[in-house]
């Protein structure tokens, strides 16, 4: 049975695993592959303190990025409802739908923040009327906002 090395990954690779992980792989691989490519290092003791400060730093950037994602929900509840017009035909019935990205132009009209329309879900609207909507703000953080479609 081959000797197996530990190797430090320095950027994600689907089959071993993600950047900063250590894993165990078989030395030619990481004598041919791994070290030229600059995919991976040895580790060392001085290596292995760069990733934790590293982890350290992604931590406190993600728990920043939460506390936004929780400040802008509080923001969206204070607002509390958003307007979008569409064109309406005869018995109210609107002339195409309401997307994801009208409630995204709506949310940027009054907020002036972005967000992605992938990460809104909008029900089935073809007629006027308040609909909910749920938008991912984070991994953790979803807000439901109220839109009313008028005419």
């Amino acid at each position: 049975m081959a000797k197996r090395v530990q190797v430090v990954l320095t950027e994600n690779i689907s089959t071993l695993g993600k950047d900063g992980d250590v894993v165990d792989v078989a030395p030619g691989y990481a004598r041919n592959f791994l070290f030229p490519t600059g995919k991976a290092v040895n580790v060392t003791p001085s290596v292995l303190k760069q990733i934790e400060r590293k982890r350290e730093k992604e931590k406190i950037t993600a728990e920043k990025i939460k506390k936004e994602a929780l400040d802008f929900k509080t923001a969206l509840k204070t607002i509390g409802r958003f307007t979008i017009k569409k064109q309406v035909g005869e018995d109210g019935v609107l002339f195409g739908t309401v997307t994801n990205g009208d409630v995204a132009e709506a949310i940027k009209a009054s907020t002036k923040k972005d967000i992605d329309r992938r990460d809104i879900q909008v029900p089935d609207i073809h007629t006027l009327g308040s609909y909910s909507v749920k938008i991912k703000l984070h991994q953790e953080v979803s807000a439901e906002v109220n839109i009313e479609v008028t005419s």
